[in-house]
């Protein structure tokens, strides 16, 4: 711990070093750059610096709109910010010897970009822009996907992404390039959210009129996360408009929802933002297709921010959700039991520009709590509580040379779990888990296109007196058409998910902390990237990653199905490529998606030895699936918007059965006749069958218009177009199979005033 310390202690020195050293030498120019319009952060605005000779100092806003451009010699300039459907904003400067300049933009919109809005707004971000596993996900790529609501879904969009795998429609369950559900991180503002999609799993718990963007790190993540092994979902909400009010209602067979935002106070410097949705299922869906969805849930969300003073932004938001129902269908052994879950998250952030250094310091805190219970009605048979305490502080540092950022965390969590005896070893629990530790992420860009990230975190978990370094890298190069990314890093989780994926129809996780004496789980993930731009504004994307999987939690495999039982440590690998065509033309947008991967875990078991032979094993998770396709086309046709999505996914494994008996438990004297015993079944291998392939159609068609101050929107989709028999488990004591839902046509409106 004092080595860390003193390393913290080091860093902190070499950067105050540094910046003096800045401050004798070079200038800096920095602000936040917003839309005039509403006072909304502009994501990868164009802010270029150009001196007497015609040379060019540039830098591009990140996701607060903040811009930094340093290195500049004393002498005068000409500062532009452009981006695409805003007049271009000028203004000279004259910086003087080590001078730090604020200077805020806020860019006015063209009026030809009314005319082109929906053209634009879909050249914002593109689906083949991905980059050593990460992706950042705009609100218009969302849009784009056709599904069940107006207003796009993350979920729906994450389901057509490769490497991105969903049991089912029903459960919320996303497994992110052979990792497990708990090994992902989700974040919203910087608050962590432990289960970020609904239990209809066309729904992510981030509505979608808050959200600015999304990135999605599939692995080879920085250190600027940590705490999981397989990948993050970074989400970031928008402000709200801080000239004028506005709000929006929407209402579908599924969702009915509002949000409404303004200003708060006449000053204009603080706004909010509040978004509310609740499922109808039963009274709308449900009577659609005359088939019981037993699933309800609700969101809400709320956010207020603004600037303290000149140098500062600080911003407080809040979530909270509900998800209750039964997973799957009555297969004659009695209906599934009904899984709830609730999210709850609060948190602060704090931006601050001192005015005499070049940084920006961000500090967060936040708490999240998120409970997971199974039961019958009010009966409750199993129940987990978690609940968490996050502080940081995330310094980074502007020089000539490069950007550097580093920062300080510490954690507390806690879990509370009631088992009911069905997992050994953790039937009552309550525990507690402290983290903290620091990291170091510099980033050189010698080229427009060329970069290299070199990070470190290191993670101390004083409650296990253990202290994991974690070395990561991501780099890029680009010539010409031609681009080439890469991505390596060591990654570490103290937490767990105990749950048994025999049972697809069992959602239930409890969270708990690594059991005392055992290591912790460990992940090394490899990732290379080729891009290249094609003709006819063609591009095309090729990644390949490999994880390997140490100290990875599963449950016990015994001749019991649906029963959960002690832990074993075992090992996996991933290895697995993503391939990506895009295609951009005037009017017409689509893309190509395939994705393969293997996964395989393996364990070690001494009772395994008397029914296969082998202490050892090794078998496909139920998670595996080897091939992935989806195919989107999206058309303006007659003043309307078409998609179209279609997905192919190969079968998943099951455990197949050799054949039943039954058990009599000889607690005494028992007479073998009367006694009717438990039936058991005997399993083959793990995993050793394989499911039917799932294959879907999507379609929507959407068309805009106005009825006096009120913008609508009007959608007509159909989910599961062709009506196809997805397999969503199958019942190995009766051989009856449960499906996803059928053929559901919708219609959606949406008024924004």
């Amino acid at each position: 711990m004092h080595r860390i310390v003193r390393c913290c202690g080091l860093s902190v020195l070499l950067c105050v070093i540094s910046c003096l050293a800045f401050g004798q030498q070079r200038a800096l120019v920095r602000g936040f750059v917003t839309e005039a319009a509403t006072g909304e952060f502009l994501f990868g605005v164009n802010v270029a610096v150009i001196d007497a000779d015609g040379s060019v100092f540039g830098s591009a806003t990140n996701s607060d709109g903040l811009y930094a451009v340093s290195g500049l010699a004393p002498g005068r300039y000409l500062l532009q910010a452009s981006f695409v459907g805003y007049a271009t904003y000028s203004d000279s400067l004259d910086m003087a010897p080590g001078e730090i300049r604020n200077l805020d933009i806020a860019l006015q919109a063209e009026e030809r970009r009314l005319q082109t809005l929906v053209v634009e707004g879909e050249g914002d971000g593109s689906v083949a822009d991905l980059t050593a596993g990460m992706e950042r996900i705009e609100p218009a790529d969302i849009d784009r996907i056709p599904g069940p609501d107006v207003s796009g879904e993350l979920a729906a969009y994450l389901t057509a992404m490769p490497g991105v795998v969903v049991i089912g429609d029903q459960g919320g369950q996303f497994y992110v390039r052979g990792g497990e559900p708990t090994q992902n991180l989700a974040l919203l503002d910087g608050m962590v959210v432990y289960q970020p999609f609904h239990i209809l799993s066309y729904y992510s718990t981030f509505p979608p009129e808050m959200l600015r963007s999304v990135d999605l790190h599939a692995g080879g993540f920085d250190a600027r996360f940590g705490g999981r092994i397989s990948s993050v979902i970074d989400a970031w909400s928008r402000n709200g408009n801080n000239q004028r009010y506005a709000a929006s209602m929407q209402s579908s067979p599924f969702v009915v929802g509002t949000h409404i935002e303004g200003p708060v106070g006449q000053s204009q410097n603080f706004s909010f933002l509040a978004s509310v949705r609740q499922s109808v299922l039963e009274q709308g869906a449900s009577a659609l297709i005359a088939r019981d969805i037993p699933l309800a849930f609700n969101d809400i969300f709320a956010k207020i921010q603004g600037k303290t003073h000149r140098h500062g932004r600080i911003s407080f938001s809040g979530l909270t959700t509900r998800d209750r129902g039964r997973i799957g269908d009555d297969t004659g052994r009695g209906q599934p039991g009904e899984v709830r879950w609730t999210n709850d998250a609060i948190g602060v952030r704090y931006l601050f520009l001192p005015g005499h250094l070049p940084i920006l310091a961000e500090f967060m805190v936040s708490t999240s709590r998120h409970t997971n219970a199974l039961g019958d009605g009010d009966q409750t048979f199993r129940e987990s509580k978690t609940a968490r305490l996050n502080m940081e502080a995330n310094i980074t540092h502007y020089t000539p040379f490069t950007n550097i950022r580093w920062g300080l965390f510490a954690r507390s969590l806690a879990f509370v779990s009631d088992l009911g005896g069905l997992f050994q070893e953790y039937e009552t629990a309550s525990e507690y888990v402290t983290e903290a530790g620091f990291y170091v992420a510099p980033h050189f860009q010698p080229g427009p296109r060329t970069s290299l990230s070199p990070s470190l975190r290191v993670h101390n978990f004083p409650s296990k007196g253990a202290v994991y370094l974690e070395p990561r890298l991501r780099g890029q190069w680009g010539r010409g058409p031609h681009k080439l990314t890469g991505a390596a890093g060591l990654y570490h989780q103290e937490v767990v998910g105990v749950n048994d994926r025999r049972d697809a129809a069992s959602v239930f996780t409890a969270w708990a902390a690594t059991p005392t004496g055992k290591g912790v789980p460990q992940a090394l993930h490899l990732i290379a990237g080729y891009q290249r731009a094609l003709p006819w504004n063609a591009e095309m994307v090729a990644e390949a990653y490999f994880k390997r999987i140490r100290n990875l939690y599963m449950a016990e495999w015994t001749p019991r199905p649906r029963l959960t039982t002690t832990l074993q440590q075992g090992r996996g690998r991933v290895f697995g490529c993503d391939l990506r065509l895009e295609l951009r033309r005037p009017g017409v947008y689509g893309y190509v998606n395939y994705g393969l991967s293997s996964v395989r875990y393996t364990a070690t078991q001494p009772e395994l030895e008397a029914w296969f032979g082998s202490i050892t094993y090794s078998f496909r998770p139920a998670h595996d699936r080897r091939h992935q396709v989806s195919a989107l086309v999206t058309a303006e046709i007659g003043g309307m918007t078409a998609s179209v999505l279609w997905q192919y996914g190969s079968g998943r494994p099951f455990s197949r059965a050799l054949g039943y008996d039954g058990f009599i438990l000889m607690d005494g004297r028992v007479d073998v006749f009367s006694e009717p015993g438990e039936r058991r079944v005997i399993y083959e291998r793990p995993f050793n069958g394989v499911l039917p392939p799932y294959h879907r159609l999507d379609l929507s068609l959407e068309r805009s218009f106005t009825v006096g101050m009120a913008e609508v929107v009007a959608q007509l989709s159909v989910i599961n177009a062709y009506d196809r028999a997805n397999i969503f488990y199958l019942d190995i004591f009766t051989l009856q199979r449960a499906d996803q839902l059928p053929l559901i046509p919708s219609l959606g409106l949406k008024a924004s005033i």
